[in-house]
């Protein structure tokens, strides 16, 4: 139906936004921010947003506000501490590569040492990660 062999994909939305007052060009800048959020939504769900364990609302509402929060953490990182492949990775990706690493934070004259698993597949990205971390906040 659409012209895939040479490498373009094809995509379309209907709005009920008037044509003559939003041009095509600022239609598709508003419908790809909106893809961003729905994103960032899912990514939360990931984070535990997906299911609210408990009866009560109180409870409930404690732990949106906890998984929003982890969610919003892990954006964070991504944006200051990772690059290339980890910087766009799902939580699930993070939490096993990153969150799950054997680790120790130690102070040693007036210095904060990251001693990490040197067995681990990651251990360098997670390295420069936090001395990225350290830079941010001096």
């Amino acid at each position: 139906m659409f012209d895939t062999s040479e490498g373009f994909r094809h995509t379309c939305f209907i709005t009920n936004a008037n044509a003559l007052e939003i041009d095509a060009a600022a239609l598709e800048c508003r419908h790809r921010g909106h893809a961003r959020v729905e994103d960032r939504v899912r990514c939360w769900k990931d984070c535990g947003l997906q299911n609210l364990p408990f009866a009560s609302f109180t409870q409930n509402l404690t732990w949106v506000a906890t998984s929003l929060i982890a969610g919003a953490l892990i954006a964070w990182a991504q944006m200051i501490c990772f690059d290339g492949e980890l910087k766009v990775a799902e939580p699930k990706t993070l939490r096993y590569r990153i969150l799950h690493v054997a680790a120790v934070l130690v102070r040693r004259g007036r210095r904060l040492i990251l001693r990490l698993d040197e067995t681990w597949p990651w251990t360098e990205t997670l390295r420069r990660a936090f001395l990225r971390l350290r830079a941010a906040f001096p």
